[in-house]
């Protein structure tokens, strides 16, 4: 779990990121972790054979890349519920029926 999660600006002062800031670039980052993520960070960088900043940085990059494309997909099905395009609760049922009669079949 992270304990706290801040930014250094360039003048050293440091702030607690609590929600959406609008920052368009932040110049420092600490991030502070509890023991055990911290070993099982150093484990899995040790693994895959790089520092743990490494693997940071691709976990961040993971996780806005999966928010970025969830929040596409929420607002794609928003709009298609403005556009009347919804399926009844008798309709899903008739679907996966379907789906499940077939893959029985390959089974």
């Amino acid at each position: 779990m992270v304990s706290s999660f801040c930014f250094r600006n360039g003048a050293g002062n440091e702030r607690e990121l609590t929600g959406a800031w609008g920052l368009s670039k932040l110049s420092g980052m600490e991030v502070h972790f509890t023991p055990e993520l911290e070993a099982k960070l150093s484990r899995i960088a040790a693994q895959q054979g790089c520092n743990a900043e490494s693997v940071v940085h691709e976990a961040v990059e993971r996780l806005l890349g999966h928010d970025e494309w969830f929040i596409r997909e929420v607002e794609h099905g928003l709009k298609q519920i403005e556009r009347g395009e919804v399926l009844t609760h008798e309709e899903v049922g008739v679907r996966m029926e379907k789906l499940l009669a077939e893959k029985r079949q390959r089974t």
